[in-house]
């Protein structure tokens, strides 16, 4: 059109934009945005809102700005076009504060509702979430939605549930197939088995079964995969598209939290012989359940097909090597990752923290900070594992010192790591010490890194102080009351360790019988043994 010198106009602009803006052409659209002014629709309001979407969606969100800011004339559909390009562009406190503005010049509607209620969401700010939610006179599905899906973000579960049940008590709203596939999310982490057999009545109920399985299956499988119940997640296997990658990868998910490993590898192999193209998805999910000879296949498998070799898979190679005793192949991929994110560097982190290697976490950490890579909570906690293990007390307590300068909040599993460090290298004094300093009160994995240390160097005066702790923080723990009762029997505290059996027998605790497990390739043998 433009080559044969028609001119574009205020009704042609808005289609090519809305293109650019599915495609995430930036280069067009900007080409697009030039012509706007040289054609003189530059005052239409249409196209100015769809220059502000254009903009949003491709990610510049400065020039969705400068566009918002230089019309002349807003209508509805310019506020909530920018507001929700805000959302999309993390800039959620701009988008909260578009509002008293907004209201200045026009009347939100529920789309602008949902778009504040969705920035809430994501900001953490959930009672100011539901104080939108209120304000909303009839909500609609997609209200409903944003809020389970905000709960859902952030692991509040049991949250999301609420809401959904909710929004079934309301008549004038029925659940669509996307507020389905959150709440049996939902259901899955809680391990809620029946209200996801509920939800999956209303679903084939109300919907046809090939729509509800194409856009629900996969949530649906993984939940009855979750809670051990897989002859039912092969009936919804059986259901859904084996066409689609979405599919294998749900059922291939399903084998391995099960540690079902050798059921996932004949699934990725049926998927193969039916030509179904594997993702990087497929790969991050069955390298997990693989022990070390098919997972070095798996690599040889990426390395033939390059386009598998993301940062993904090659995390999740990392971590299969590393849980395989495998470092230095671990090491390997890591150093031949062009690309790296935050959990590349805290999987090689672990790795070294499991295989105690000190040292080796230590300059980790320094070519991260050279890397101008920002490390974490689960990054700290790593490498102070890591020097606990190596025995490297002056380097570690020095890390934790320093810990704050990295802009991370200490946690108690920061607390945890240091008593385990000073605890293993026989400075138990110490180590009480420091529990004694904490800001935070110390839970069992403290004074349980305590009371082992305690037993391998025979301090029986602390160990007896560790266990009376642990007794207090789990009193249904029936192992706590024999260790605690064993110990005053050793430093001959016979009437203490009398009073422990008692409160066992008051609290009707009895000590399980020890259990041993043999394996023999696919097949499993159980056997009790005396404890």
């Amino acid at each position: 059109m433009r080559a044969s010198g028609i001119p574009s106009d205020g009704y042609v602009f808005p289609k090519v934009l809305r293109a650019c803006a599915q495609f995430q052409s930036l280069e067009v659209g900007s080409m697009v945005h030039k012509d706007v002014f040289t054609y003189g629709s530059n005052y239409n309001g249409q196209v100015g809102n769809s220059l502000i979407d254009m903009y949003a969606k491709c990610r510049d969100i400065e020039s969705a700005k400068q566009v918002f800011n230089e019309m002349e004339k807003r209508d509805l559909l310019s506020w909530n076009s920018f507001m929700s390009g805000c959302v999309l562009n993390d800039l959620l406190r701009e988008a909260v504060e578009l509002l008293p503005r907004m209201r200045l010049d026009v009347e939100p509607d529920i789309v602008t509702w949902n778009t504040v209620m969705d920035a809430y969401c994501r900001m953490g700010c959930f009672e100011e979430a539901r104080s939108i939610m209120k304000e909303i006179a009839e909500p609609s599905i997609i209200s409903w939605t944003t809020l389970i899906s905000g709960y859902l973000r952030v692991g509040k579960h049991k949250a999301s549930l609420e809401v959904f049940r909710s929004m079934t008590r309301d008549v004038k709203v029925h659940p669509d197939l996307s507020s389905l596939s959150n709440i049996l999310t939902a259901c899955r982490h809680i391990e809620a088995l029946l209200n996801g057999k509920e939800t999956h009545c209303y679903g084939i109920k109300m919907f046809s079964s090939i729509s509800f399985y194409d856009n629900v299956g996969a949530a649906l499988l993984a939940l009855y995969a979750k809670c051990g119940h897989i002859d039912e997640a092969r009936i919804v296997f059986g259901f859904m598209d084996k066409d689609d990658v979405v599919t294998w990868n749900a059922m291939i998910l399903g084998y391995s939290e099960l540690s079902l490993g050798h059921l996932a590898m004949e699934c990725f192999t049926d998927m193969q012989r039916m030509g179904i193209s594997c993702d990087q998805i497929t790969l991050s999910t069955l390298l997990p359940s693989c022990d070390l000879r098919t997972g070095r296949g798996i690599h040889g498998f990426v390395l033939k097909n390059s386009a598998l070799c993301t940062v993904l898979v090659c995390n999740a190679l990392m971590n299969l090597y590393s849980k395989c005793g495998s470092i230095k192949y671990a090491c390997r991929v890591f150093t031949q990752m062009v690309n790296k994110d935050l959990i590349s560097w805290n999987t090689m982190m672990g790795a070294f923290a499991r295989h105690g290697l000190g040292q080796g976490a230590l300059k980790l950490l320094q070519d991260m900070l050279v890397s101008d890579v920002q490390p974490n909570s689960v990054t700290l906690t790593s490498a102070l594992s890591a020097c606990s293990h190596s025995g490297l007390i002056h380097e570690g307590v020095e890390l934790f010192r320093r810990m704050p300068t990295f802009g991370v909040s200490l946690n108690m599993k920061h607390f945890a790591c240091v008593v385990d460090m000073l605890s293993r290298a026989g400075l138990l004094d110490d180590a009480v010490d420091f529990i004694c300093q904490m800001p935070l009160n110390p839970d069992k994995q403290v004074w349980g890194a305590v009371l082992a240390s305690c037993l391998a160097y025979q301090r029986l005066d602390i160990a007896c102080v560790a266990a009376e702790q642990l007794v207090h923080l789990e009193p249904h723990h029936t192992g706590h009351f024999v260790t605690l009762a064993n110990l005053y029997t050793r430093v001959g505290r016979w009437e203490d360790a009398l009073r422990v059996r008692t409160s066992m027998e008051g609290l009707e605790l009895e000590k399980p019988s020890g259990c041993s497990l043999l394996e023999y390739g696919d097949n499993r043998r159980d056997g009790t043994i005396a404890c």
